[in-house]
């Protein structure tokens, strides 16, 4: 899956969290803005409620069952700046990409 797909996929779904922005930014590989206050998921770089850092291979190992969240949070794999509450509801939010 590419970013743009991401992209699109998360759109589809609806997976952003009303009222917050969250980033995912996946370092030389780009962000992508899950951006609740629009109601849109775009490839926008900007200030985010939260930032979750994590590099492309792990994201794509985390969306296929690969790597868990925690397990990637705990050893450095996946970095979270702002508000951790946001991080946190995520979870719930990136299961409708499984379905």
């Amino acid at each position: 899956m590419t970013k743009s797909e991401l992209a699109h996929k998360m759109n589809d779904a609806q997976a952003w969290l009303p009222g917050k922005t969250v980033k995912l930014d996946f370092g030389p590989d780009g962000a992508v803005m899950l951006d609740g206050k629009a109601s849109a998921v775009t490839e926008d770089d900007g200030p985010a409620d939260t930032t979750i850092k994590v590099s492309w291979a792990d994201w794509e190992a985390m969306t296929q069952g690969q790597l868990d969240g925690m397990t990637a949070f705990m050893t450095g794999k996946l970095k979270v700046e702002g508000d951790m509450s946001n991080a946190m509801q995520l979870q719930g939010v990136l299961s409708k990409l499984r379905g």
